[in-house]
């Protein structure tokens, strides 16, 4: 079960935005300014990027930056989160 939640964790956001790519690529395209933003956004921000191309239409404001927000706490927490859980493996600063 965690190694699904993890690869979820992982490659959910990314296959989302390669579906709405698919569905709609007119969309995905006028939402950034450069193919260089997006791959960007897709490979290191994934969530956050889900989150802009959510709330893009008709531009962000008020309440719709609390999302892009979460997305940008769940991008820190993929990348920082496990790290204070090193302890809790045995031997976990041995391992090569």
């Amino acid at each position: 079960m965690c190694c699904f939640f993890t690869s979820l964790m992982l490659f959910g956001p990314r296959l989302a935005i390669i579906v709405w790519y698919l569905y709609r690529p007119v969309y995905v395209n006028s939402a950034f300014g450069s193919f260089f933003g997006a791959l960007i956004g897709f490979a290191f921000l994934p969530w956050s990027t889900l989150m802009y191309l959510s709330v893009y239409p008709g531009g962000i404001f008020g309440w719709e930056w609390l999302l892009i927000g979460m997305g940008i706490f769940a991008d820190m927490a993929g990348y920082f989160g496990g790290y204070k859980n090193k302890s809790r493996v045995p031997y976990g600063d041995q391992i090569p």
